[in-house]
């Protein structure tokens, strides 16, 4: 095993070990390590002496912090394709893993954003630990969260997943917990231990068994508080609606979170809202990954990608300049072009599942 390379795998006992390797880049992934994450999941399926997989990242800082939106910005702005690839082999591999038939235990310790989301809170074994920092981010960069992200936040309780979505506020374990982003919380220091265990384990009970030993309650989960005017004002029709809710429900956290909300590209909650509304409609996580990759796809060829990683990731101004720059300048059929077909480009993993049954 060299440990240069970006994924590290090895065997303790009876469980085969996933680690993101580029702790410098907070184990962002590239395309070279969705494919071989695949493939060690390929290889872990079909070994008989492998009872389960462990996924966790390298370093101190986290699990992973997305995707690389450096290539990503290149990508877009050379006119390239290749991030559509990478989107295409990423989602197929979110898929695999919210089905994959042996325990996927995720360690969410640290950062977890973006496409470090998808690589653990579609496992069966979600860990969060006190440093856990999970967030769907994307509006600040002038995207929409993908990677199966709307079919988590769609499912969480009342409009906390709009909530997440619009704002890309990061959450701690509680949160994480009541979002239904993850299973349990076990303190960082139990980690190891946890490891240990799970080497031991023949089936999946024995999983969940070494799990529950280090699992205790997580602090108090700081979004239960502001249920009700959350509930109340992202139940509205549109952005624009949630933002003046938001404004003069009489709440100061609420008008913080509307100058939150305000800061982000006016295309990309737009979109945001349209798909996690959708996803709450759709049959299944591989209908909505479907959808993403439909509004990935767009998104990437809007300015507000390039202009936003420049401006938060490139240059660091923390100045983005939006276009169009107001919601009120973003039209009905700007928003309904991120759902159109791609026709022979469609994902297609909805009717791959469904031919498989």
């Amino acid at each position: 095993m060299n440990n240069e390379d970006p994924v590290l795998l090895h065997t303790e006992g009876r469980t085969r070990h996933i680690t993101l390797n580029r702790p410098r880049a907070l184990n962002a992934l590239t395309h070279t390590m969705v494919l071989r994450v695949d493939e060690a999941l390929t290889a872990a399926e079909h070994d008989d002496s492998v009872t389960a997989v462990l996924i966790s990242g390298a370093g101190e800082r986290g699990l992973c912090a997305g995707g690389d939106i450096r290539a990503i910005y290149e990508d877009a702005r050379a006119g390239g394709s290749a991030s559509l690839d990478f989107w295409r082999d990423e989602y197929r591999l979110n898929a695999r893993i919210a089905r994959f038939p042996k325990p996927y235990v995720a360690l969410m310790d640290g950062i977890v954003m973006g496409g470090g989301v998808g690589i653990s809170a579609h496992g069966s074994v979600r860990i969060v630990t006190q440093r856990s920092r999970v967030a769907m981010p994307e509006t600040g960069i002038g995207f929409v969260p993908d990677v199966g992200g709307t079919h988590l936040l769609a499912s969480a309780p009342g409009e906390l997943g709009t909530h997440l979505a619009l704002t890309g506020d990061a959450v701690g374990a509680a949160d994480a917990l009541l979002c239904g982003l993850a299973d349990h919380f076990v303190p960082s220091r139990h980690l190891l231990e946890l490891t240990r265990d799970l080497a031991g384990a023949a089936t999946p009970a024995d999983i969940t068994e070494a799990a529950q030993q280090y699992v205790t309650e997580a602090p108090v989960a700081e979004l239960a508080a502001h249920r009700d005017w959350i509930d109340a004002c992202y139940a509205a029709d549109s952005v624009e609606e949630i933002v003046d809710r938001l404004q003069n429900c009489g709440e100061p956290a609420a008008k913080e979170t509307a100058e939150t909300i305000l800061a982000k590209s006016p295309t990309a909650l737009k979109a945001t809202l349209a798909s996690v509304r959708s996803a709450r409609l759709l049959n299944s996580l591989e209908e909505v990954l479907d959808q993403e990759f439909r509004v990935s796809c767009a998104a990437f060829t809007r300015p507000d990608l390039v202009e936003g990683v420049r401006a938060q990731i490139i240059d660091k101004d923390r100045n983005p300049h939006w276009s169009p720059a107001r919601l009120d300048q973003v039209t009905t059929a700007d928003v309904a072009a991120f759902f159109t077909s791609l026709g022979g480009s469609e994902l297609g993993l909805a009717r791959e599942a469904s031919a498989a049954r």
